[in-house]
C-alpha cells in the first residue's frame, strides 16, 4: 500500500500542532517517522487512521483520496494503529483481548473458544510470544501487555501497520521476536511506520526516515545515507554534543543503605547503598524484581523483611508518605496510572506531591504554588498553554517532564527514577540526564532503574545487576561493559 499525506494543517483551538506536515509511505518498506516530543508524529498518524480530523490537505491511498472518519473504517481499508499507550482490558484473558469485536463464532452467535485460542497460540508463536492465552491481562508484566497488543495487530490483514514506541516496554528476546516478525511482514510487502526515540533500533530496522520538527515536514531521507548525528541535527535543529553528559561530582557520605531486604518471591535478601552525590545504575532484564524492589524501598509494596537506613538511622517506612517524609521520591515505570492525574492540570499535579511548600496552615498560598508550578515548567521546559493545561493532553515526553518536575521540587534526599526516559525523544532524554546530573551535583542519591544498557552505561558511577529477584553483582561504572552486565543478568558469573 501508497500513501501520500500531503500539506496537513492541524490546530486543537489557537495551538497549531501540524502545520503542512506531509508523509510518503512505500509498499514493503519499515519506514521511521522521528521527532521530538511533541512534533506532531502521533498526530499524523491520527489523522490517517481516522482518530483526528484534519484542517487541511490530503490523503492518497493507491492513487485514490481518503478521508477516514473512524480507526475501524482504516483498519477495514488495512491500515493498523498501534499506539504507545496501552488499549487493553486489564480485567479480560489474552485471547478474550485479542478477539474483542472480532470473535469466532459457532452457531447462534455463540464464541467459539476453541477456535479462538487455536487462532491465538498461532499469531503468538508467530512472534515469539510464550504467554497462556487464559492468562489474565492484569497479571501479566508490562512488555507482555504490549505483545499483546501488536499480536492482535497481527490477527488483522494489514497492509500498513502503524507502531508508536513498540519497544519502549519489551525485553531484549521480545525486541528481537518483534524485529523478526517486522522484516517478515516486510518481505509479504506489508508497510511498517515506525516511530520510536531509540537510534538504534532506527538504524538497525527501517529503510527511510521522516523527520517532523514543531509540527512541520523537515525531509525524508534513506536510512543508509545517514549517521545518528545527521538525524539528531534534522530533528532538534542543532547540535546536540556528547550524549550522555560529563559529570564530575564529588561523591559524599553514605544516604541511603538497604539490607535484607526481602519480598515473599519477588526478591529476596537484597543488600545495597548509595552515596551523596551518587548515580547508581540497576539493570536487568524485564521481570528480575528491579521495580518491585524500588516500589518496596518507596512504601508502596510490602516487605517481609529487611531494614532500611537513612543517613545512618533506621526508618520505617509503609507507605508512600512515610517516605515522602524521609526525604524519597519516587519517578514510577508507569507515568500514566501511577505517575500523573491525567485529567489534572500541571499545576494540580506539581503541587499534590508539594502541598507543605505551597500552603500556609493547610490553606493554599496561590503565590507559592503558582512561583513552584512555573519553575517546574520552565526548568524541565514543558511544551504547554500554561501551567492549566490538562496532563492528558501533553505529549508523553512532556508528561514525563512534569513528573520530574513535581518531584524534583519536594528536593528529596534519594530519588529513585524507575525508566525515566522511556518513551522520550533524544532533545528530552539530554534535559533528563542533565537534571541528573544537577541532582548530583547538589548532594542528592540517585537511583536510576533503566533497561536501556548504553544509558546505564552513561550515566551511573555503580551498577547494580538485578536477576529472578538477587542482586547479582555491582559493578563500577568506569570498568562496567554490556556483556559484563548481561552476563549478570543471566545468571553468569564474572
Amino acid at each position: 500500500m501508497n500513501i501520500e499525506m500531503k500539506g496537513i494543517n492541524k490546530s486543537f483551538g489557537s495551538n497549531q500542532v501540524l502545520k503542512d506536515a506531509g508523509f510518503l509511505l512505500k509498499d514493503g518498506e519499515v519506514h521511521a517517522l522521528m521527532g521530538e516530543n511533541g512534533a506532531g508524529k502521533s498526530t499524523l498518524m491520527k489523522i490517517l487512521t481516522g482518530v483526528y480530523t484534519k484542517d487541511s490537505g490530503t490523503v492518497i491511498v493507491d492513487g485514490e483520496e481518503v478521508s477516514y472518519k473512524t480507526p475501524q473504517e482504516a483498519e477495514k481499508a488495512g491500515i493498523v494503529f498501534i499506539y504507545q499507550e496501552l488499549n487493553v482490558l486489564f480485567d479480560l484473558t489474552v485471547v478474550e483481548n485479542l478477539f474483542m469485536g472480532k470473535e469466532i463464532t459457532k452457531k447462534f452467535g455463540v464464541c467459539d473458544m476453541k477456535a479462538m485460542k487455536a487462532k491465538a497460540k498461532e499469531v503468538m508463536d508467530k512472534v515469539g510470544v510464550n504467554i497462556p492465552v487464559d492468562a489474565v491481562m492484569s497479571d501479566l508484566s508490562v512488555g507482555q501487555q504490549q505483545m499483546v497488543e501488536i499480536c492482535k495487530a497481527l490477527m488483522v490483514d494489514a497492509k500498513v501497520i502503524i507502531m508508536d514506541e513498540p519497544t519502549a516496554a519489551l525485553t531484549e528476546s521480545e525486541t528481537e521476536g518483534l524485529f523478526k516478525v517486522i522484516n517478515s511482514l516486510r518481505e509479504k510487502g506489508v508497510s511498517i511506520v515506525y516511530i520510536s526515540h531509540r537510534m538504534e533500533e532506527i538504524f538497525a530496522l527501517c529503510d527511510r526516515i521522516t523527520i517532523l520538527r514543531d509540527g512541520q515536514y523537515i525531509d525524508t531521507k534513506e536510512i543508509k545515507d545517514l549517521t545518528m548525528d545527521d538525524v539528531v541535527q534534522m530533528m532538534i535543529g542543532r547540535e546536540i554534543g556528547e550524549r550522555f553528559p560529563s559529570r564530575d561530582v564529588e561523591i559524599g557520605g553514605e544516604v541511603l543503605r538497604v539490607e535484607g531486604l526481602t519480598s515473599g518471591k519477588l526478591f529476596h535478601d537484597v543488600n545495597f547503598s548509595v552515596k551523596a552525590g551518587e548515580v547508581l545504575g540497576v539493570a536487568g532484564l524485564m521481570g528480575a524484581g528491579r521495580t518491585e524492589i524500588m516500589q518496596a524501598i518507596f512504601g508502596n509494596l510490602k516487605k517481609d523483611s529487611g531494614k532500611i537506613f537513612i543517613d545512618g538511622e533506621e526508618v520505617t517506612i509503609k507507605n508512600p508518605r512515610q517516605a515522602i517524609a524521609a526525604g524519597i521520591g519516587f519517578i514510577t515505570e508507569d507515568r500514566k496510572t501511577e505517575g500523573l492525574l491525567l485529567e489534572k492540570s500541571i499545576a494540580e499535579n506539581i503541587e499534590i506531591a508539594n502541598l507543605d511548600r505551597v500552603s500556609n496552615h493547610n490553606v493554599l498560598n496561590k503565590t507559592k504554588q503558582q512561583e513552584l508550578v512555573k519553575k517546574g515548567i520552565e526548568d524541565f521546559r514543558v511544551k504547554c498553554f500554561g501551567p492549566w493545561h490538562e496532563c492528558n493532553n501533553l505529549s508523553g515526553g512532556n508528561q514525563q517532564k512534569v513528573v520530574l518536575a513535581k518531584w524534583v521540587a519536594t528536593n528529596p534526599k534519594i530519588l529513585i527514577l524507575d525508566e525515566p526516559t522511556r518513551g522520550v525523544d533524544i532533545g528530552a532524554k539530554k534535559e533528563i540526564y542533565n537534571v541528573i546530573n544537577d541532582l548530583a551535583a547538589k548532594g542528592v542519591a540517585v537511583i536510576m532503574v533503566s533497561s536501556e544498557l548504553p544509558e546505564v552505561l552513561g550515566m551511573s558511577d555503580r551498577i547494580m545487576v538485578v536477576r529472578e529477584g538477587e542482586v547479582r553483582g555491582i559493578l563500577d561504572g568506569e570498568t562496567a561493559d554490556q556483556a559484563k552486565i548481561m552476563t549478570l543478568a543471566t545468571g553468569g558469573s564474572l
